[in-house]
């Protein structure tokens, strides 16, 4: 990670990835997790629906979270709203949303043994 006024702070991966974070119309640090957090869940559903992801027309999280009012102020609470379109079972679909969240997603899981409650819902639309 670096600095510089031109630029603000930029990120290069061990990979050679560059980001910029914390800038005029970049995410903040939190707010990178909190996407970071999404992302590795819905990763973790659109991996598992592999055989059927021809049949899925889009899949979404939308995320609210509450935050702690004293420093640090860590996350306190996430809910998120998964919106998945297509032909894919329901019941699959919730199988890996909760194998994501209790196995599988990284992010997810280190939030949430700092001590932040977790809550989701599902909607599924043809």
């Amino acid at each position: 990670m670096r600095w510089t006024e031109e630029e603000g702070y930029v990120g290069t991966t061990s990979s050679g990835k560059v980001f910029e974070i914390y800038g005029e119309s970049t995410p903040s640090p939190m707010e990178m997790v909190l996407h970071s957090h999404a992302a590795c869940s819905l990763i973790d559903v659109i991996v598992g629906l592999k055989e059927r992801v021809s049949d899925i027309k889009s899949a979404t999280v939308e995320i609210e979270s509450v935050r702690a009012n004293e420093s640090p102020r860590v996350f306190t609470s996430i809910n998120m709203k998964y919106v998945v379109k297509g032909e894919v079972p329901e019941k699959l679909v919730r199988r890996l949303i909760e194998s994501s969240h209790e196995t599988y997603c990284s992010v997810g899981i280190m939030i949430t043994r700092s001590g932040a409650s977790l809550s989701w819902t599902l909607e599924m639309e043809s």
